[in-house]
């Protein structure tokens, strides 16, 4: 490693003071970020510095100083750094106007946790070896530990994150999975740290109750690992810290467990929805969903996961998750912790990161209205349909009720364009600002130029549910848009004999072109097309049937069009161009077909897709504007 020895990743007040100036997040979250990571990759360097690198054992020859050095420097800069939270949450401009961290009043975010385990984890596996090469440097990690994040957690109850006011999300689990770490191994006062421990298992619990029965992450596939996955963390880690007196099974576990898989489109690719990419991203904890999934008995979550489990992990996983991949189970110590107390039906799940996906041929999670069918079970070769009902009061939440998406041998070819780089209006007022976000660039109608509302009341009505016979998801739309929802119905469905989606759309809508200029008073304002789409403000008498695609489309002259994946990144950076692409029919053939190219310059939106995508904007005949029938078919290249 060239790093060690050069100058540390240096967060300044400037980097911290652009959320509030201008909106940027990246500047500084980007370089703590660095900065933890390389304080990761240095301990596990002095870790492996000594003849035996298992956690709490006698591990002979000490770690190499210079390494031991590294993580020194390092623990002491985050000691020093003015604030563990990120400026995007920490309360200081709302408080004082000011965007300088206040060190006096610490916020107790995502952030704050990430710091104070990763604290935890270094004082737990080199604890030792700190004393003797920097005798205080453990007392100062306990000071900064206690005084940001556990007297913070314990005297304060207004925490949005702890769920009280009943909305419950990825943040919960996240934290508490971090404070339990944290008073595990850095709070020596018996008391508190039964009490720091026994609010995160309130917290937790919290987390679990607010689940559905179907396991269904409302954020998606990319945040289960940071919701749902960080309290499968907790709770392994509460099971192993009281040697099995805290063992959790409950039924919505084994269907947590499921869900990524579920999600699984073919290759890196996985059904994306809310905030999150379509792409899994790298350095991600598969080694702890094997072991839930084994523990468990569940072959397919089994399977899943070793597929993806390299032996390699990286440091944007962080500490505590890179150790436990490494050391595959940890052996941790008492009195502390106990060894793990499981006992996993033996599975035949084959090597990791050579065994095979299972890609299940059906899902349907009906809380969130959410199906994915294949084709061809097992698989990645055919078409695979993702359908999704929902509303707008989801967390992390796109205008997409009613969206589509359809992969050609598991590569998404209509898409979800996912998640752009977070700036300050991401989570605020003029977060549907963001065309992202808007129902305007997700595949979803348009009737008379409606942007769908936001809030739990715009939202879709399952007229039928799917089954694994009959993969038809029929759902009625018009709510989404302040209609009534019979207005405008929408039927995906997957026929796997003739090898083809269908996604038909039929309306009954309440004005007629005619009297189309009276919508501007009979819809609220919010819900016209915001200003950053080539829409107009205004509502208008077109009804517009819209999809958006990556890649590369040719348009024909019949009533039909093909998508190549030319031009999406395949995982190794390369171009998909020689895969199979689709092949788009519609009826009306009459309907115009408008194309709006969307330059990407988001490196989180181009990384993912490439340079582009495409909406394709069926607009159809005014005979049809106020009820009609427009029918979508997509079948693979041959």
């Amino acid at each position: 490693m060239t790093e060690r020895g050069t100058a540390w990743p240096q967060p300044l007040v400037s980097h911290y003071a652009r959320y509030f100036r201008d909106g940027n997040r990246t500047a500084y979250e980007g370089l703590v970020a660095a900065r933890q990571q390389r304080l990761t990759r240095a301990v596990v360097m002095a870790l492996s510095a000594g003849s035996d690198v298992r956690i709490g054992s006698d591990a002979g020859a000490g770690p190499g100083e210079d390494w031991l050095d590294e993580v020194i420097d390092g623990v002491h800069l985050l000691c020093e750094q003015s604030s563990w939270s990120w400026a995007a949450h920490d309360d200081v401009f709302t408080r004082s106007g000011e965007v300088v961290p206040d060190k006096s009043q610490p916020y107790l975010d995502l952030g704050a946790g990430e710091v104070a385990a990763q604290l935890a984890w270094t004082d737990y596996v080199l604890g030792d070896a700190l004393d003797i090469r920097a005798p205080g440097l453990r007392r100062r990690i306990r000071q900064e530990t206690h005084e940001r994040a556990i007297t913070p957690f314990l005297e304060r109850l207004d925490w949005h994150w702890l769920g009280l006011d009943g909305d419950v999300h990825n943040w919960n689990p996240w934290i508490h999975t971090n404070l339990i770490a944290a008073a595990l191994f850095l709070v020596d006062d018996p008391q508190r740290q039964a009490a720091t421990v026994a609010r995160c298992i309130e917290g937790l619990d919290r987390f679990l109750a607010s689940l559905p029965a179907d396991g269904a992450i409302d954020e998606g596939f990319a945040y289960w690992w940071n919701g749902a996955g960080r309290a499968l963390e907790g709770l392994a880690l509460l099971e192993e810290a009281t040697g099995g007196a805290l063992d959790v099974d409950l039924p919505v576990i084994r269907q947590l467990v499921a869900f990524p898989h579920r999600m699984h489109l073919g290759g890196t690719w996985f059904l994306n929805v809310a905030d999150g990419p379509a792409r899994a991203a790298t350095g991600l904890p598969w080694d702890m969903l094997h072991r839930w999934a084994v523990r468990l008995g569940d072959r397919d979550a089994a399977r899943h996961a070793a597929s993806f489990v390299s032996g390699q992990p990286e440091a944007t996983a962080g500490l505590g998750r890179v150790l436990h991949s490494l050391l595959d189970p940890p052996r941790l110590d008492p009195p502390r912790l106990d060894p793990p107390r499981l006992d996993p039906p033996r599975l035949d799940v084959g090597t990791a990161g050579i065994q095979s996906p299972p890609l299940v041929p059906f899902t349907y999670l009906p809380s969130v209205q959410i199906m994915v069918a294949r084709e061809t079970a097992g698989t990645p070769q055919g078409l695979v349909l993702a359908a999704k009902g929902g509303h707008n009061g989801e967390h992390h939440n796109h205008r997409d009720v009613g969206s589509v998406v359809v992969a050609v041998d598991g590569v998404p070819l209509l898409v979800d364009a996912g998640q752009p780089t977070y700036t300050a209006k991401t989570f605020g007022p003029d977060r549907y600002d963001i065309r992202a976000m808007q129902s305007a660039w997700h595949s979803v109608p348009a009737p008379f130029g409606l942007e769908q509302g936001t809030g739990k009341a715009f939202a879709a009505a399952v007229w039928h549910a799917p089954t694994a016979e009959n993969a038809t998801l029929r759902l009625a739309l018009g709510a989404a848009y302040g209609l009534h929802p019979e207005q405008w119905v929408r039927t995906s469905s997957l026929d796997r004999e003739a090898r083809r989606v269908v996604v038909a759309d039929r309306w009954d809508l309440p004005i007629s072109p005619a009297n189309a200029a009276s919508l501007d008073s009979a819809v609220p304002p919010d819900h016209a097309v915001p200003p950053e789409t080539a829409e107009p403000k205004r509502l208008t008498s077109d009804v517009d049937i819209t999809y958006l695609a990556a890649g590369t489309i040719r348009l024909g002259r019949d009533g039909s069009a093909i998508i190549l994946p030319t031009g999406i990144p395949t995982a190794d950076e390369s171009s998909a161009g020689d895969a199979r692409g689709a092949v788009l029919r519609w009826e009306p053939a009459a309907a115009v077909v408008l194309v709006d190219e969307w330059p990407l310059d988001d490196p989180l939106l181009s990384g993912v897709w490439g340079a582009r995508l495409t909406r394709l904007r069926f607009r159809l005949p005014a005979e049809f504007s106020a009820a009609g029938a427009f029918t979508l078919t997509v079948e693979a290249t041959s």
